[in-house]
């Protein structure tokens, strides 16, 4: 008989999120602070220039940094985020997003994020987070609470 496992709060937070599971992203694993997540560049993701449309990479770093974000327990969202493009990706391009934590301080952190095509570079992404007090946000989607600011 084997045990069951507890999510942990990466887990529990990407299995609701409709959006990156959507567009085929895996979560590929994660620990304390950090995650790798995994996309293929699918024809729908192409843009007019026949490369990924930056929009979909910008996704698929952003589905890493909150899955490293969320790995401390409080619901934790984006309170900003850049992005710069390195090279191009091309549908069947299967594209692996490696998140880490740089640094926590109060209710906040820092994460970068590199997006890799094998051993090439495609992105790098640095997300700013913050933690909400208690786990309103988590309760309650829609709605903001001054306890939860």
């Amino acid at each position: 008989m084997s045990q069951a496992t507890e999510q942990t709060p990466a887990e529990v937070m990407f299995a609701a999120d409709e959006a990156s599971r959507g567009l085929g992203i895996e979560l590929v694993e994660h620990g304390e602070g950090t995650a790798v997540a995994r996309m293929t560049v699918t024809p729908a993701m192409v843009n007019g220039h026949r490369i990924a449309h930056g929009g979909f990479l910008f996704l698929l770093a952003d589905t890493a940094f909150a899955c490293a974000c969320n790995s401390h327990g409080p619901v934790t969202v984006a309170a900003g985020a850049d992005i710069v493009f390195v090279a191009p990706a091309r549908e069947g391009d299967v594209l692996v997003a490696r998140a880490e934590e740089r640094a926590r301080f109060g209710r906040s952190g820092i994460y970068d994020v590199s997006v890799w095509r094998g051993d090439e570079l495609i992105a790098e992404f640095r997300g700013r987070s913050r933690s909400a007090r208690d786990d309103t946000a988590r309760e309650t989607p829609g709605t903001t609470t001054k306890e939860s600011r």
